[in-house]
């Protein structure tokens, strides 16, 4: 991702908002943001001209942010790749961090499916044991 931007036509905030799947008013917070890794042409009309580069670089940060990257360190992230090479000891560390911080997430969300499991399981137990009685539905053994 990390790559020198290259210019073609050129995308309006619309095509850029259907393809991404964020508003415009998202872009124009990302832009105003620094989230956006470099700035975004004008045509002769002042319209955003975005890239194909931009929304590649905007794919990446809806993933980051969606794995629960603070738009702070997203925005930390864009200023590193934009100030070139030299600084991918400061970026590795960045993307371990988070990188932790996410095994962490999926640690929690996996005990918490484990207990969904064990829930639907029991449900499933008392509804197959007694099906044509609801009341007994309501009634749930311990654990």
């Amino acid at each position: 991702m990390e790559s020198v931007r290259t210019e073609s036509p050129g995308l309006s905030i619309g095509q850029v908002a259907e393809r991404t799947g964020l508003s415009v008013h998202a872009l124009r917070f990302y832009e105003r943001e620094g989230i956006i890794e470099q700035a975004v042409r004008r045509d002769g009309g002042g319209r955003r001209v975005y890239t194909e580069y931009d929304v590649a670089w905007l794919r990446v940060c809806i993933i980051l942010r969606a794995s629960g990257m603070p738009l702070p360190t997203i925005r930390r992230y864009t200023e590193m790749v934009r100030q070139g090479t030299g600084n991918e000891t400061e970026r590795l560390a960045l993307m371990l961090e988070h990188r932790d911080r996410v095994n962490a997430q999926i640690a929690q969300l996996t005990q918490s499916l484990d207990l969904i499991n064990h829930k639907v399981g029991v449900y499933e137990d008392i509804l197959a044991a007694n099906p044509a009685d609801p009341s007994d539905s309501c009634v749930i053994p311990a654990g």
